[in-house]
């Protein structure tokens, strides 16, 4: 097994950056913005339906979404407004894409 790369100051800026970033978006902005359903949402923050239909809820049913939820919406908005700019290197990372046909497949159904 490899041994853990030691942080330069390089890292530790980065990792400063990225625990103060804001990057938020709520279910009903998401839902506002784009013509997703609520099994969608769920999908996306890895949630139940039920646990998104408590974030759409009013009174005593409506359940706060985790900052985690916010940060997923956030990301998949940026992904969705971006994709094609996205270098295909970057995509396969993170997983949006496996390879060039099915990444022109992706470009293709708009």
């Amino acid at each position: 097994m490899k041994n853990p790369s030691p942080l330069q100051v390089r890292e530790q800026k980065l990792i400063e950056l990225y625990s103060h970033c804001q990057l938020t978006m709520t279910p009903r902005q998401f839902y506002a913005k784009w013509d997703v359903s609520q099994e969608e949402i769920a999908q996306i923050c890895s949630r139940s339906l039920s646990a998104v239909q408590h974030w759409f809820a009013k009174g005593r049913s409506y359940r706060r979404p985790m900052p985690s939820d916010l940060r997923h919406l956030a990301l998949m908005d940026f992904i969705l407004e971006h994709f094609e700019e996205i270098p295909e290197e970057i995509s396969q990372k993170l997983c949006l894409t496996k390879n060039k046909q099915e990444r022109s497949k992706i470009s293709m159904s708009e």
